[in-house]
């Protein structure tokens, strides 16, 4: 019976000497786990006692205190302070680092050197850091902090006059909703934005593999958010959010981390008490704030539907921002899945087309494994896309409106002026349509039909809730009963208990100290520490079993219930397809306007000199293939580099950039017609400007044939060789369609 389990094949390979090296090996590393534990312990009761604890590993000064804004908040703008050797260019735009208050503490943004910030530093970017304190101003709202927010980047436009761009805003995870909707009420404020793991559309995910997003409906709505608030007197605590990502995959909050420092005790100490910091720091949030975020959005999913407005009744209307949008999430992030950080496109737009008419620019990455805190806390994922999104936030804001998709890929020996690169990858910009979206997976008619019934089932349990239990329990709440509760919480009870508060752990570190002195540990060919990882790795896989049932158990109850007919029927929805109607509504001011823009557009065909001339030259040469990368901005920037007399602004050179692409996209054949009356009758000057066009439109490398054609086709109008009319080769941009002001049916662009 033992050999059956492997365990007579151990002893005889290893007899006693291995039993003897194994369990020394295991006492020692269960010592040195509980003084880790120990040592986190303490660092959650100082950081308790901080005013303004953060995770921080840069240095920095506070800049302005949000509680001291007309409408105060807890949240903060301080101005990150180079690292000694970091050059920073006052010309280049800053960027602000917003950090999530989704129940953890502040700082993961910038946690590494490897982070957000640090690559922003490195590119020589200004960086500002938006954080929070623990405890939220009593009746602060959302709104409150999106002017907040606003008020923020303004201070950091005052301080940056020599900037040639509006600031970058980076939102992490529940920070990426609360710019875009600041940013749609103050588009003028903000240069792009980063969307790190950033929710968006909330009912948006794949059968089967998004259980998340029913946990509102299995609760019934949002009125548990309520109550929670109540008990807490005003106050929801936030380690309930960050018990609710842990019981996502529970193997790795009850095994996986803590058997992971167990068996590797010796070298991811300080990893995990770093990471520890963070996420062992629940913060706080004011009920009503809280409220709303789980109402309007994560239930209620408002934002995309325009159905949420400011305190002045302004619409909030995330068209309105006219800043580019990148989005960067992952495949293996089941927090925020691509469907939720990008199906708020499909909500907003019927086409492609629609998005050039808003003149709104969106770039989405698409990681194919990170997990959700790795998007913004993976020291790989910082050195790679982050520090190419840092690199290419010019050439982005030059982009025209339309969807592309942002793919980075690593340099080798075939990569093609690797001089033009910003490190060891290429980053390209391909045009991509809305049925790219689409094809990662979006809900059915019928599934949106349940989340609309979970909408309207909420508002009648938060109904019930507030006329009939709310007086009750507010009138039993109690502040002291409130922060006893809080400070039994689970998620702070198991950091608190093994402190040295605790006296039958103040022994452990000098026990700890002695082992470390005098480490045995065991060798890895040891077969019973081989037993120990398959133990370990049954465990994981029962946990995940069990979880999995869990989840398909929900999902199944979930549509069960409230994708009967009964159901929606009784809460008003049998008649109604949510999936269209809540599609934002059409504006007619703004398709107005979107039409009187193209109107004169198609006025300036001939208009502009020798600058303009070769914009649109270099753009053509390209522009059916439907992809720019790095390398050709880079060559620009070397160009103007050798000829700063002619520098001009960043801004204007956009503006140059936008139009002329948009008068190859809509009109290309009269586009290129209208050269002949740009170009000035010097010819040492339209040759000069040739070679230009050449050395950009070779940045990648070797041409394709229609850009070959396309480039020949442009010398010859340069050189006065052909007639100003000659139409662009067979494989040319196709013409605008004319049915609809500003919509194409060619959607490539420079």
């Amino acid at each position: 019976m033992w050999d059956g389990y492997g365990m007579g094949a151990t002893w005889m390979s290893g007899g006693w000497p291995a039993w003897q090296e194994y369990w020394r090996d295991a006492f020692e590393r269960s010592v040195l786990t509980a003084d880790v534990l120990r040592r986190r312990g303490n660092d959650f009761i100082e950081r308790s006692a901080q005013t303004a604890p953060n995770v921080l590993n840069f240095d920095a000064e506070f800049v302005l205190d949000g509680r001291e804004l007309p409408k105060p908040v807890n949240y903060g703008l301080l101005r990150i302070v180079p690292p000694a050797g970091t050059s920073i260019d006052p010309r280049k735009r800053p960027f602000i680092v917003f950090d999530p208050r989704a129940g953890h503490g502040p700082g993961i943004g910038g946690m590494k050197h490897d982070s957000e910030i640090g690559v922003a530093l490195g590119a020589g970017h200004p960086c500002y850091f938006v954080g929070f304190l623990p405890q939220p101003v009593p009746g602060q709202t959302v709104a409150d902090v999106c002017l907040a927010e606003a008020r923020f980047v303004e201070e950091v436009i005052s301080r940056h006059p020599e900037s040639e761009g509006r600031p970058v805003l980076i939102g992490n995870c529940q920070a990426g909703w609360q710019i875009m909707m600041m940013a749609s009420l103050c588009p003028d404020l903000v240069g792009p934005i980063m969307l790190a793991g950033s929710p968006l559309s909330y009912w948006a995910g794949v059968r089967g593999r998004n259980p998340m997003r029913y946990l509102g409906g299995l609760l019934g709505g949002t009125w548990l958010s309520a109550l929670a608030g109540d008990v807490g007197h005003g106050i929801f605590d936030g380690a309930n959010l960050v018990a609710n990502f842990e019981a996502l995959h529970p193997s790795n909050a009850l095994w996986t981390k803590l058997y992971g420092l167990y068996s590797r005790v010796d070298t991811e100490t300080g990893r995990f008490l770093e990471f520890e910091k963070w996420w062992g720091s629940p913060v706080l949030l004011d009920a009503g704030e809280m409220l709303t975020i789980a109402h309007d959005l994560f239930v209620g999913n408002k934002l995309t539907s325009g159905e949420l407005h400011d305190e002045r009744g302004l619409r909030i209307d995330l068209r309105n921002i006219t800043s580019p949008i990148i989005v960067f999430c992952s495949h293996g992030d089941d927090i925020t899945p691509p469907q939720q950080a990008l199906d708020w496109v499909l909500d907003l737009y019927e086409d492609e087309r629609e998005i050039e008419a808003a003149g709104q620019t969106i770039v989405y990455c698409l990681h194919q494994s990170i997990g959700h805190l790795g998007i913004f806390v993976s020291g790989k994922v910082a050195s790679k896309e982050h520090d190419q999104f840092a690199h290419a936030m010019d050439l982005i804001d030059l982009l025209p409106p339309g969807l592309y998709e942002a793919v980075i890929t690593a340099a080798d020996g075939s990569t093609a002026h690797p001089e033009l690169l910003v490190g060891n990858y290429v980053l390209q910009l391909k045009v991509r349509t809305l049925d790219d979206i689409r094809a990662l997976g979006t809900n059915t008619p019928e599934d949106d039909r349940e989340f609309a019934a979970v909408a309207r089932v909420s508002d009648i349990n938060l109904g019930l809730y507030r006329s009939f239990l709310a007086p009750l329990v507010q009138a039993m709440a109690s502040a002291p009963a409130a922060e006893m509760m809080r400070a039994l919480h689970p998620n702070r009870l198991r950091f608190g208990m093994f402190s040295d508060q605790n006296p039958f752990m103040r022994p452990f570190a000098a026990w700890a100290d002695s082992i470390r002195a005098d480490r045995h540990p065991a060798s890895p060919n040891n077969p019973l520490a081989a037993m120990e990882r398959q133990a370990s790795e049954g465990i994981v896989k029962s946990l995940d079993g069990s979880t999995a049932v869990r989840d398909s158990m929900q999902e199944a109850i979930f549509h069960g219930v409230y994708g009967s007919a009964l159901l929606q029927a009784m809460v008003g929805l049998a008649a109604e397809t949510p999936s269209s109607g809540r599609r934002i509504s059409r504006d007619l001011a703004r398709e107005l306007a979107a039409a009187k823009i193209l109107a004169e557009l198609q006025t300036r065909l001939a208009k502009g000199g020798l600058l303009e001339a070769g914009v649109r030259a270099m753009i053509y040469v390209h522009l059916p293939e439907g992809t720019t990368d790095e390398r050709d901005y880079n060559a620009l920037e070397r160009i103007a580099a050798e000829h700063k007399e002619a520098r001009i602004g960043f801004a204007q050179f956009k503006q140059i950039v936008r139009e002329q692409c948009l008068l190859l996209m809509h009109d290309p054949e009269r586009a290129i017609a209208a050269l002949g009356q740009m170009l000035p009758p010097d010819a040492a000057q339209r040759a000069e400007m040739l070679d230009i066009v050449r050395r950009v439109a070779t940045a990648r490398g070797a041409l394709t044939e229609g850009a070959e054609q396309r480039l020949a086709q442009i010398a010859a109008l340069f050189e006065g060789r052909a007639a100003a009319g000659s139409s662009p080769p067979p494989d040319g941009p196709a013409r605008r369609s004319a049915k609809a002001p500003g919509r194409s049916s060619h959607k490539g662009a420079e």
